[in-house]
């Protein structure tokens, strides 16, 4: 599922820069997709392995998993824009719309998973 979702966010910005709308390279757009969804891979990962635990260790797990989703991507934004000097309008804002996408998936699996089995 996350990596249809990560072609679809690839194929809309290609789509988005061959337009001429933004003025972006389609590698970074690439690194953004490919980084976020990495975080939100292990962060879904250490999630599940939590729920197959028992019940008291199950917050733990969860706790854990948004915790480090949190650090992930604080240390992954200093990156971007303090050593990589990616601090355009358009790249900053690709940057946000990327977080914000794959975190509100990160959430949906989440929801979707305590719906069925409470913590």
């Amino acid at each position: 599922m996350i990596v249809s979702l990560n072609v679809l966010l690839l194929l809309t910005a290609y789509l988005l820069i061959s337009a001429g709308e933004i003025n972006l390279s389609l590698s970074d757009a690439a690194i953004l997709s490919l980084s976020f969804s990495i975080i939100s891979l292990i962060t879904i990962i250490i999630f599940l392995k939590g729920q197959a635990k028992e019940p008291d260790s199950q917050a733990l797990y969860s706790i854990v998993a948004i915790g480090l989703k949190f650090l992930l991507e604080i240390v992954f934004a200093l990156l971007w824009f303090i050593v990589a000097k990616k601090t355009s309008l358009p790249s900053v804002l690709m940057f946000f719309v990327l977080y914000l996408t794959l975190t509100l998936f990160t959430i949906c699996v989440i929801l979707k998973t305590l719906k069925n089995k409470a913590l």
